[in-house]
């Protein structure tokens, strides 16, 4: 844990730029929670959202060298998993879904999601149901920015980034985001409750992402 915390994305990524791949397994273990909270927002199931992580890792690692410090890598990792979470619902051709603006009629994903859920005891170990519930019947765009900034902890100024809005406009949905929520959810659990990746999947994911970039032919 300690090799994790001493050293900066910016060096963890300048080491693997020179060829210490495996230093890449730090970058995994410190964004793997981010990742799976971004992934858990978006109405995904567990297996689904590990294997986005795992996607989104592995292109992560494949256009490493075109990574600019204009942003923070996390700001550059969590817009892949944004990214793909997208293609993935477009693939599953979901009804009422716009991306360009929040359509305040569409149906919730997660009432369409539910029937694809196919495992009902690892989401129940992972979330606390009455959160995940409340914060999956806000319109998408505001639940993002709830998720982003509340749980990952991202300033306004990164969210605004990864979601291509103003910061304005991040503070307006943040703030009708926390009115949409039930009180008694609010006071009964701290945001970090909302979705969790469980240290027991980390290395798993880990060995998944690693043995990926083993077999890329770069």
């Amino acid at each position: 844990m300690r090799e994790i915390i001493q050293y900066s994305d910016s060096d963890i990524i300048q080491g693997i730029l020179n060829g210490e791949t495996k230093l890449y397994e730090l970058l995994i273990r410190r964004y793997n929670p981010y990742l799976y909270k971004v992934g858990r927002s978006q109405a995904y199931n567990h297996e689904d959202t590990q294997d986005l992580m795992q996607d989104t890792y592995v292109d992560a690692f494949v256009g490493l060298s075109k990574f600019e410090d204009r942003s923070t890598f996390k700001t550059w990792l969590v817009k892949i998993m944004l990214n793909n979470c997208f293609r993935k619902r477009q693939k599953w051709s979901f009804k009422n879904i716009t991306h360009g603006e929040i359509n305040e009629r569409s149906t919730p994903v997660f009432s369409e999601y539910q029937r694809l859920e196919t495992n009902q005891a690892v989401m129940n170990r992972e979330l606390n149901s009455v959160i995940e519930n409340a914060l999956l019947q806000i319109p998408i765009g505001y639940r993002m920015v709830f998720t982003l900034q509340e749980v990952n902890g991202l300033k306004g100024k990164e969210v605004a980034e990864v979601l291509n809005i103003s910061e304005a406009n991040v503070k307006v949905r943040l703030n009708r985001a926390k009115a949409m929520l039930r009180k008694e959810v609010e006071k009964s659990y701290s945001s970090e409750d909302i979705f969790e990746f469980n240290l027991i999947y980390c290395d798993g994911m880990v060995e998944r992402v690693m043995d990926k970039i083993r077999q890329l032919d770069l």
